[in-house]
């Protein structure tokens, strides 16, 4: 009896002391929204399946713990792959201010998103926002700012050309268009939010199809996006005919610092549970393994690059 007492005490100071020697990574994200989602799966399945406890570590916004991971008091960051192009190379929303100690780790799922009008309002193109009332401003996701005026500039369009109706964040503005405040909304195709729109707005929403004639002048906006055509699907509320929209990944990514080892075996971890991240929700639904090495023209961590090749995606 005491024998067993005493393996069971042993066993139970081990388990203490296994966890307590774990290392300990932080990883920045906001308070909620797809960025949240997203880190607190990455955050889950690396502490199960690394060696390592990764922890989220919530701020005002991206843009709070961009300087924190280039600083190196944090060690990974996730981001859509424009704010993370505009980090490194101190432009748009981190003009300025350039931070040269990121890497890429990760290319995760991607995400597509356009503008979105009333059914019924007689917008079909985007040129035909002209004179309309469209939000503007975003203080609390610049971001979508940037994406605005892409839009805009996708039908020869500039601020001067409508009316600005400003707007806090995305929520808000997608308030304002199902209150008819404002003419048009920025949306990720197949979104819960889309389809609370098209049952809240009278006849229903669309999507409006960029025009491939000024591609250039969308996409000089928000870098390293691209154009997809999406086609009519159940799921994929206000989408019509095939209409063109705007796709960009998901990355995660890391102070040039952290070891090659932790950034290896994080990597690893979200390779081999490609099944567990995905089951996490719909986030995941366009995430693949085999394109977390996708070439963004921007240089991977030294530490995931040798994982990438181990397993034979890295094709450079």
């Amino acid at each position: 009896m005491k024998v067993t007492h005493i393996f069971s005490a042993f066993g139970v100071a081990a388990l203490i002391a296994g966890s307590a020697s774990a290392q300990t990574v932080g990883i920045g994200t906001t308070k909620g929204g797809a960025t949240a989602q997203v880190a607190a799966a990455i955050s889950k399945t690396v502490s199960k399946h690394s060696g390592l406890q990764m922890r989220t570590q919530v701020m005002g916004g991206t843009q709070k713990y961009i300087p924190v991971v280039n600083g190196g008091e944090l060690e990974f960051g996730i981001s859509n792959i424009m704010q993370y192009f505009m980090a490194v190379d101190g432009s748009g929303l981190s003009a300025g201010h350039k931070y040269s100690n990121l890497r890429l780790a990760a290319t995760m799922m991607t995400f597509r998103t356009g503008v979105l009008v009333a059914k019924n309002s007689g917008i079909n193109t985007t040129a035909d926002l002209r004179g309309k009332r469209v939000p503007s401003g975003f203080k609390g996701a610049p971001l979508f700012q940037f994406f605005m005026t892409s839009f805009l500039a996708n039908g020869g369009l500039g601020w001067g050309d409508v009316k600005k109706v400003p707007q806090i964040g995305l929520r808000q503005h997608w308030n304002a268009f199902k209150q008819g405040k404002v003419d048009v909304v920025i949306g990720a195709v197949g979104s819960g939010a889309i389809k609370d729109m098209n049952a809240k707005v009278k006849g229903g929403v669309k999507y409006v199809s960029l025009s491939q004639g000024t591609k250039a002048a969308t996409l000089k906006h928000i870098p390293k996006t691209g154009f997809r055509e999406v086609k009519p699907a159940k799921p994929l509320v206000g989408v019509l005919k095939p209409t063109t929209i705007i796709a960009f990944d998901y990355n995660l990514w890391v102070n040039k610092g952290v070891s090659d080892a932790i950034v290896y075996k994080v990597v690893k971890a979200m390779y081999d549970n490609e099944k567990e991240l995905k089951a996490a929700g719909p986030l995941w639904r366009s995430h693949f393994s085999k394109n977390m090495a996708r070439d963004r023209g921007m240089p991977y961590h030294p530490g995931a690059a040798k994982f990438y090749k181990e397993v034979g995606i890295w094709k450079r």
